[in-house]
């Protein structure tokens, strides 16, 4: 008889193509996982994956079966969660993934409302690209993830619960620290400093400013919002900054200016994103609610965010 655990094993190794890493993801030894892979191969007659001292191929056979591997976890964990709907509101763990352009800046604002309203509630964060996080979501790895819009999330619910501007950062001796706003030919002067491709912010200010990748200088693959608005506040250029990160910009270095696009907005929606099967989809709701009433507490007690919700 084919076990969960087996498939567990099987897909872990297809995730990490290495067996000692696939056994640490597992919690559990190298000689056991292998174990449980030849057994599932038996069971199935088929092998799944091609394996000597250098590398971990996956059979074409081997493909199908852990695409179908995949769906079959998927559907598990909505059984899990299914059983577990019945309960009263955020009774159950929930793991939720967010980008790193949103984490750190929504966070703060949300968890002590969370906290204040439902103590018992156990969630767990997974900080990713937008890509991943939505493949995470689509095989039942997580349950839900916060986003930025638009972004193609096929085949996905998607729970809109607050949109927003975007910002140029510069510090207070630049001459575009005056301006009440910024244009994109102005931007285009300025040096822009972009995240690298991936990063749904970079595809969000090109789209919002009208720019062409290939015409664009600064883009810094392997670098954080933070480190860029570091390198904005030295004189190194500029960088744009959502609506929801200028309360801690203003903390973190009073000589932090932030000039408003020109270009009409809002430049980005924030939404929740579940499957479409999604057994706890009122819980998702019920943390958009929320959420977007912690921003609204935040902006009424004197917050600089002034945003504009959906």
């Amino acid at each position: 008889m084919i076990t969960l655990r087996q498939l567990e094993f099987a897909l872990a190794v297809a995730k990490h193509r290495h067996f000692k890493r696939a056994a640490e993801d597992c919690n559990i030894s190298q000689s056991a996982l292998s174990l449980g892979i030849a057994e599932l191969e038996k069971q199935l007659d088929t092998q799944i994956f091609e394996r000597n001292n250098k590398q971990v191929l996956i059979t074409p056979i081997g493909e199908d079966i852990l695409a179908r591997a995949q769906r079959v976890f998927s559907e598990v964990n909505d059984l899990t969660t299914r059983a577990h709907s019945h309960q009263s509101a955020l009774a159950y763990p929930m793991t939720v993934g967010i980008i790193p352009t949103i984490a750190p800046y929504l966070l703060p604002k949300v968890l002590p409302a969370l906290r204040k309203h439902y103590p018992e509630f156990r969630m767990s964060i997974v900080e990713q690209q937008t890509e991943r996080l939505l493949e995470q979501v689509r095989y039942g790895h997580i349950d839900t993830a916060i986003i930025a819009l638009p972004y193609a999330v096929d085949g996905l619910h998607s729970f809109e619960f607050w949109s927003e501007d975007f910002f140029a950062v510069f510090p207070k001796n630049d001459v575009h620290a005056k301006l009440d706003t910024i244009n994109s030919d102005e931007l285009a002067t300025a040096n822009l400093m972009l995240l690298g491709e991936g990063h749904c912010l970079t595809d969000q200010t090109l789209s919002v400013c009208h720019f062409d990748r290939t015409q664009m200088k600064s883009s810094f693959s392997d670098a954080s919002l933070n480190t860029l608005i570091q390198m904005a506040l030295a004189n190194m250029g500029t960088t744009l900054v959502p609506e929801m990160a200028l309360d801690q910009l203003n903390l973190q270095d009073q000589n932090a200016v932030a000039v408003p696009l020109a270009e009409e907005g809002p430049h980005r929606h924030i939404a929740f994103v579940t499957r479409l099967n999604y057994a706890r989809v009122d819980d998702v709701n019920l943390l958009g609610k929320l959420f977007k009433q912690a921003f609204e507490d935040a902006a009424q007690s004197g917050s600089k965010d002034a945003n504009k919700y959906s």
